[in-house]
């Protein structure tokens, strides 16, 4: 009976709302803006991670390792898109 149970989804789904109360202890705690910023881009990274592993199920298939590069290409080039405006627009370089 116990192989029924969706012991990993209920373990994901409770740690996601760990997390949601830790992105939300920021506005009640009233923090600086950096450390608020610090725990939320935290806490955000955290949780798509998790929503990828745990109930995408990403890393359960034969191409789970082509799902992770295409994910970190992607992560680069958002990354990349994101700083490059900003050293184009904001840090005049």
């Amino acid at each position: 009976m116990s192989e029924l149970f969706p012991r990993k989804q209920v373990m994901g789904f409770i740690f996601s709302m760990i997390l949601t109360a830790a992105a939300i202890a920021v506005y009640f705690l009233d923090m600086s803006f950096a450390a608020g910023m610090t725990v939320l881009l935290v806490t955000a990274f955290i949780q798509a991670g998790l929503q990828l592993v745990v109930f995408m199920h990403a890393g359960e298939t034969k191409d789970g390792k082509a799902i992770y590069v295409n994910v970190y290409y992607g992560m680069f080039i958002a990354l990349f898109t994101v700083f490059g405006t900003l050293l184009a627009m904001i840090w005049d370089v």
